[in-house]
């Protein structure tokens, strides 16, 4: 099938459900003409115009595409705020894989304590992100010889140096701008044993271009744990917690000061000034030890800290990752047995659409494919790691991962313990047993061509 037959097949294919547009074979309760030939691993119709892998979403400016990608390609310093304690010193040297944005090859390390069946993550030791780096010794602008130690994993705690691999970072202003019924869609039509739990985070920070109130929940979505549902939120949560640079934001005239505060190597404070090197003014409400500000919130001003900003544009409009082009049979018979075991009832052969006039100023109408329901799930992988209070189940249950980009990924599930993705298909268990099981049960020759199809992702 040609390229141009295939875009019009799955337009002739697609239906409207609920407001977004669903392929058959997926249980979400659409009919289409023809639903054997929709199980096809193929790309949605937009994606077709996504010429390189690492490029702008269609009709994005390219010279504010370039200026968000140099700042998101930064190395930073100790007089730029890196520190005291941090994984890494740039947001690219993380998302490599393929094209700045991609997945990584490091591996975070994360701890935590389970006491009467509840998750503890120990924030008082720290926890449950453990930096992998500190500062050198070096002299603070106050004359203070600083040597920070390097966090070490407290005594207590019961869950033990479990990794987390960096997400790719591919299409997601797209998901960005998913509504919520998009996705709370897919726990609604998937069967009970298979049903996602939906992850509803409050909103620390709401974008720039996405203003909203400081508060309120939005279904999660990004993630391996789906905590956090916006870019801004996402991307100075990151810029805190993997790289020590803290920032304050204006939303609607508020100051924003959920990101600070400077990380605490085992939760001991650094002597005054020993944070880093960077050199501050000194603002009434702000914390001294906050590196990067945007000023005194003007009635009604919203204005992310410009870093942030930056990083927040660049993924906004990150395109999704060029797929392979795959013979058209091996995508559909791939899809068909990828289907027929059970692996598209929560890596979804779906597009989804986004809305006409999307918030975050990315394409409207755009549809997308994933491979994802973007709800969590236990799949005998989990990490044992969630938030303070969460119950041992709770704790275990893993974001559906999308399967874009899979192609440039050389480590897989959470932790990076697998190398291929037969592997990761064969370490799935809890409530993706069955679907392993149907796997391992096809003939040598089935499982070829459903890795061939996931290859083309």
């Amino acid at each position: 099938m040609s390229i141009r037959n295939m875009i019009r097949h799955q337009a002739r294919a697609l239906a409207v459900c609920g407001g977004f547009i669903i392929t058959a074979g997926v249980g979400a309760g659409c009919a289409t003409e023809d639903p054997q030939n929709d199980e096809d691993l193929s790309f949605s119709s937009t994606e077709q115009d996504i010429t390189a892998t690492g490029d702008a979403l269609p009709g994005i400016s390219a010279a504010d595409f370039a200026d968000a990608k140099t700042l998101f390609s930064n190395v930073d310093e100790s007089d730029e705020g890196l520190g005291p304690i941090f994984n890494e010193a740039g947001c690219a040297v993380c998302h490599s894989l393929g094209a700045t944005g991609g997945a990584g090859v490091q591996i975070e390390r994360r701890f935590g304590r389970v006491s009467n069946g509840v998750f503890n993550s120990l924030a008082n030791e720290g926890g449950s992100l453990r930096q992998l780096f500190a500062l050198e010794p070096f002299t603070a602008l106050n004359g203070t010889r600083c040597n920070i130690t390097k966090e070490s994993e407290p005594a207590d705690a019961t869950v033990h140096n479990v990794g987390r691999l960096t997400t790719p970072l591919f299409g997601a202003g797209l998901i960005e701008a998913l509504p919520d019924s998009a996705i709370t869609v897919n726990a609604q039509n998937q069967a009970s044993g298979v049903r996602g739990t939906i992850v509803r985070s409050t909103i620390l920070l709401p974008s720039a271009r996405e203003p909203g109130a400081i508060g309120p929940t939005r279904v999660g979505r990004f993630g391996w744990k789906a905590g956090i549902s916006t870019l801004a939120q996402f991307a100075a949560d990151a810029y805190l917690n993997e790289m020590g640079v803290t920032t304050q934001h204006c939303i609607g005239g508020r100051s924003v000061l959920a990101f600070a505060n400077e990380s605490k190597p085992n939760g001991r404070a650094v002597p005054p000034g020993c944070d880093d090197l960077v050199e501050r003014d000194h603002i009434n409400g702000i914390p001294d030890e906050t590196d990067e500000v945007v000023g005194t919130c003007a009635s009604g001003q919203t204005e992310l800290q410009d870093d942030v900003d930056g990083f927040v544009k660049f993924m906004t409009f990150l395109a999704p990752a060029q797929r392979v082009p795959t013979d058209a049979r091996i995508l559909q018979d791939g899809g068909r047995l990828f289907t027929q075991v059970g692996c598209a009832q929560c890596h979804l052969l779906r597009d989804y659409v986004t809305p006409s006039s999307p918030r975050n100023g990315v394409p409207g109408n755009f549809s997308f494919r994933p491979r994802s329901d973007f709800l969590v799930h236990d799949i005998g992988t989990g990490d044992g790691i969630g938030n303070d209070g969460d119950s041992v189940a709770t704790t275990n249950r893993i974001r559906t991962a999308p399967l874009w980009g899979l192609h440039l990924r050389n480590k897989f599930l959470h932790d990076g313990s697998e190398t291929t993705i037969e592997g990761a298909i064969r370490r799935h268990g809890g409530q993706a047993t069955n679907s392993r099981t149907a796997f391992n049960n096809l003939t040598q020759g089935q499982r070829d061509t459903i890795l061939a199809a996931m290859r083309s992702d």
